[in-house]
């Protein structure tokens, strides 16, 4: 476990590290980078660098924190990995089921083994799943998401690439919006982002505008039209309350 300076979560947990690419999305993955710097300096998780990698001895780790918090589920590997057997998936399922009082956040841009694996969850009410959709050719995984018997759903629009016009947020949740940060970052326009915040107010959807992004993310900021955006679905409200803003 680690405190995350992710803005939408309080703590990473990482039974499963590295991954491979497979978009646009992942083209220059902080995943990687930060994977290569933590095998750098020696960390046994990382000792294989950014290959795929289950680490059994921290599946359990939620249940020793005490204090509910948002949880963000392999900030370094996508838990539907075509690679990581159904068992394993099933493990990390289990304790999150058993560690009630957390709320769960796990983000996938493989949607297509997201909806294969589904009808062999037991989807607990403190998880909510996420896909990532960075530009219009990925829109499909929308609509996988919406088929899978998750409670809570969201989407992270990050790295924001192109405009999202026209999105179905029906049987949605929340929406993430953010540009791509670090080396070789990519522009995000405005009009894209007030788009999209405009669509989810008109859905009544929970709308969070993480970053500009950039190279110099700090210093572009997470502004939007004077104000920052940070709308949680309902059931995060207590536990943000309980974790206590002194803790992020």
């Amino acid at each position: 476990m680690s405190k995350s300076a992710i803005e939408w979560t309080h703590s990473t947990w990482n039974p499963l590290t590295g991954c491979n690419k497979v978009g646009q999305g992942c083209k220059n993955c902080y995943a990687e980078r930060m994977a290569r710097r933590l095998k750098a300096m020696g960390l046994a998780h990382y000792k294989h660098g950014f290959r795929l990698t289950m680490h059994e001895d921290v599946v359990d780790a939620p249940l020793l924190w005490e204090k509910p918090r948002l949880i963000f589920v392999n900030s370094m590997s996508d838990l539907f990995h075509e690679k990581v057997p159904l068992d394993f998936i099933q493990k990390i399922f289990a304790t999150m089921r058993s560690a009630s009082w957390h709320q769960f956040q796990i983000l996938t841009k493989r949607s297509q083994r997201l909806l294969e694996v589904n009808p062999e969850i037991d989807w607990p009410s403190n998880v909510w799943m996420g896909v990532s959709v960075e530009n219009d050719d990925v829109r499909f995984r929308v609509d996988q998401l919406r088929k899978t018997g998750a409670k809570i759903k969201f989407l992270s629009l990050e790295p924001l690439l192109g405009p999202l016009p026209g999105l179905n947020l029906r049987g949605l949740h929340w929406v993430i919006v953010g540009g791509e940060s670090g080396p070789g970052a990519r522009a995000m326009e405005k009009e894209w982002v007030t788009d999209i915040r405009d669509q989810c107010q008109r859905a009544g959807v929970p709308f969070f505008f993480k970053q500009w992004g950039g190279v110099f993310k700090a210093r572009n900021g997470r502004i939007l039209e004077g104000r920052t955006w940070d709308d949680l679905p309902k059931r995060a409200q207590r536990t943000m309350f309980a974790f206590g803003a002194q803790a992020r």
